[in-house]
């Protein structure tokens, strides 16, 4: 199978968990919408597909379309040797990456607390006093969750002893938090020992760490799900 990701080109964003799992399994898949007409190619599937997905990501294996970082980890995960063989097992995994995307939209939120049409510069009192709560309640709750999940399972990752698409995703929460907010971060992983250990033990995977040192690896950048803004971070 040759996959098609469609995602914004210019951000990791939601994109880059799929795209870890994808780059980690060594599977052959094309990054669609960073293809010359690839954005209008995109657009035009959301419009004219039967069951159009409402955002990117979304991925095209053979005749499916799966939109949802969520649901298309769960299709690729046993397909790519990420997810467990149980049905149990791989609800369990599903469930996790659901929370996942409640802590990355938690993540946003700090910079667009009233919502995505109002930019920050027009919220700037809202986002402080949001992320102030953020970084004091929210970020320690998810990391010391995941970090709890991490111990009942054995580890040394999250279903134990084999890696799963939620350990890339944790990798990828603590690299986009340590960009976004590295004075509160050094703070708040201190709390979080296992999970700073999953994310070490991801960045030294062998095609992970081709990924990250590659061009084709977007960068953080002020347009995406986590941003640095230095007067936020504490």
């Amino acid at each position: 199978m040759r996959y098609q990701l469609f995602y914004w080109p210019e951000i990791q964003g939601r994109g880059e968990f799929v795209r870890l799992a994808l780059e980690d399994a060594g599977a052959s898949y094309e990054d669609a919408a960073r293809k010359p007409g690839g954005v209008s190619r995109m657009m035009a599937m959301m419009e004219g597909e039967k069951r159009p997905p409402f955002a990117p990501p979304f991925l095209k294996a053979g005749k499916l379309t799966i939109a949802q970082t969520a649901a298309i980890l769960f299709y690729l995960g046993p397909r790519l040797k990420l997810a467990p063989r149980t049905e149990a097992d791989r609800l369990w995994l599903h469930q996790l990456q659901l929370t996942v995307t409640d802590f990355v939209k938690e993540a946003h939120d700090t910079h667009h607390p009233l919502g995505g049409e109002f930019y920050y510069e027009d919220a700037k009192p809202e986002a402080k006093r949001y992320t102030d709560n953020f970084l004091a309640e929210r970020a320690p709750k998810y990391l010391g969750y995941f970090d709890t999940v991490i111990k009942k399972s054995g580890g040394p990752f999250a279903l134990g002893r084999r890696l799963t698409y939620i350990d890339l995703s944790l990798f990828q929460l603590i690299e986009g938090l340590r960009y976004a907010l590295p004075k509160a971060m050094k703070r708040i992983e201190a709390e979080a020992p296992r999970v700073v250990a999953v994310h070490d033990k991801v960045a030294a995977r062998p095609n992970i760490k081709k990924y990250l040192a590659a061009p084709r690896r977007i960068a953080f950048n002020e347009s995406g799900i986590f941003r640095h803004y230095p007067e936020l971070d504490r």
